[in-house]
């Protein structure tokens, strides 16, 4: 085999792409990544770890203002703006780092450069208008991620108006800040800027915030939210924004009546698409709808031989899913007997706002849109010893049952440190573990993984503690 033909290529170096090559590697195949920007993709360059660490910053921020409540006296404290973004980017840089230590040690070959479809198990490689490369390949896995969705009227400008992107890098602090949509990424950058003391104000289209997210939930993380002094408008929609030199005015309809709203910023917040241009797909059996790649439970195209994971092929936009499709993806084309394919119930998600929220399986409605006879449990922090003693007791745990087989069908925190504890449910629900097992497990104390246990017997009337 020459230097440019190989078993696999993945085009796209995020959590997707640069997990499948990894595997590909383990399993014996001479593997390939092409990648233009950065290794660990927007995820760990732009996205998962860099807002993490923005919002780290912004708890610690919460704690000092609190810092009397544990028994220190703190004044005087400055927010250092210019520091929080340079933590936030040498997180990233360390961790793509590290991607790019891995694949050396799996002996990945990684093309830096832009990767085109050229024919039939066959990419072209290109870097600023020019060809650096021909390469075959046997197996091509299409993992170019998604782009933050731009409305009409509402287009991103970089300077007052910003994507995911500015809003992590800003170099002022913006006093007044308008989000524009309130999925787990618009509720992140929200949660991070009112940390750090910005009037924010958040509008949603739909009738609750966090829409994707249990219906109690959201509300609880509505309450919450405005406590902390966020304004929220939901059942609404931004009609035009008029841009001044230093500031933008939103005109925001709701209820039939239109009011404006003058701010520093605009964070657009409402959606991705998938990167499906100048990918070559033309001339192939590759199908496009709503922007994303159409895909098999195994990730195969329409096309013989060529593959798409991870954003790319639609909902849900999560690193962790996008890893498990490459991993899946790549075993069965190894020829590996055990693959099974990715099961979306059972994939959890997390928004690391203040209350954090996490969430796996089915909400109640969604529960009994399907038909099911339910059962529901409910435990509030404020039962809980370790919450009380945290200074953390505001936040909930919710559990969902088959009411007739005691089958765990879905599981919705909202409290401190619930993104941790939710892969306990997770992995209940791989097992497929009932209502029984569950019940009989010891969980430590105190923790707040007590929390779930009650809230497992809640929903049979046998809860201890509230």
């Amino acid at each position: 085999m020459s230097d440019n033909a190989f078993d696999l290529i993945v085009v796209g170096g995020g959590p997707g792409g640069y997990v499948a090559a990894i595997r590909s590697a383990q399993l014996g195949l001479k593997t390939a990544v092409i990648e233009r920007e950065h290794l660990g993709g927007i995820c760990l360059n732009w996205g998962c770890i860099p807002t993490k660490a923005l919002l780290r910053s912004s708890e610690i921020a919460h704690l000092i203002r609190h810092a009397g409540d544990y028994g220190f006296s703190v004044s005087g404290f400055t927010i250092d703006l210019p520091k929080i973004v340079e933590r936030s980017r040498k997180v990233a840089a360390q961790l793509s780092a590290g991607v790019k230590h891995l694949l050396k040690k799996n002996k990945v070959t990684v093309f830096d450069g832009h990767g085109r479809l050229n024919g039939a198990g066959k990419l072209s490689v290109e870097k600023d208008g020019k060809k650096l490369a021909d390469l075959t390949a046997k197996h091509i896995i299409l993992a170019t991620g998604a782009r933050a969705r731009a409305l009409p009227g509402l287009e991103p400008d970089g300077k007052l108006v910003w994507t995911y992107k500015e809003a992590m890098v800003p170099k002022e602090m913006p006093k007044k800040l308008l989000v524009v949509g309130s999925g787990a990424i618009g509720i992140e950058f929200a949660s991070f800027y009112r940390g750090l003391g910005v009037d924010v104000t958040v509008v949603e289209v739909v009738d609750r915030i966090l829409p994707v997210e249990d219906a109690e939930i959201s509300a609880f993380a509505h309450k919450s939210f405005e406590k902390q002094g966020m304004k929220i408008i939901t059942g609404a929609a931004v009609k035009a924004l008029k841009k001044s030199d230093n500031f933008v005015t939103a005109t925001i309809e709701s209820g039939g009546k239109s009011q404006d709203i003058t701010v520093d910023r605009v964070v657009l917040a409402v959606g991705i698409v998938g990167n499906v241009e100048n990918l070559g797909l033309e001339g192939t059996k590759i199908k496009v709808e709503k922007a994303h790649i159409v895909v098999d439970e195994f990730c195969r195209t329409g096309e013989p031989g060529v593959y798409a994971i991870g954003d790319l092929v639609g909902a849900p936009w999560l690193a962790h899913k996008a890893s498990h499709e490459g991993v899946i993806c790549v075993e069965k084309i190894a020829g590996l007997n055990d693959v099974h394919p990715l099961d979306v119930r059972s994939i959890p998600g997390c928004t690391y706002c203040s209350p954090q929220i996490a969430s796996v399986g089915l909400t109640e409605q969604a529960a009994k849109d399907k038909g099911y006879e339910i059962k529901v449990g409910r435990f509030p922090f404020i039962g809980n010893g370790k919450a009380i003693a945290l200074g953390e007791p505001e936040g909930m745990v919710k559990t969902v049952f088959d009411a007739k087989t005691g089958e765990l069908l879905g599981a919705h925190m909202i409290g401190a440190e619930v993104t941790e504890l939710i892969q306990g449910y997770t992995i209940a629900k791989t097992l497929e573990t009932t209502e029984a097992e569950l019940m009989h497990t010891v969980f430590p104390h105190p923790t707040l993984s007590e929390m779930m246990h009650e809230a497992v017997l809640a929903a049979y009337g046998r809860a201890i503690h509230y």
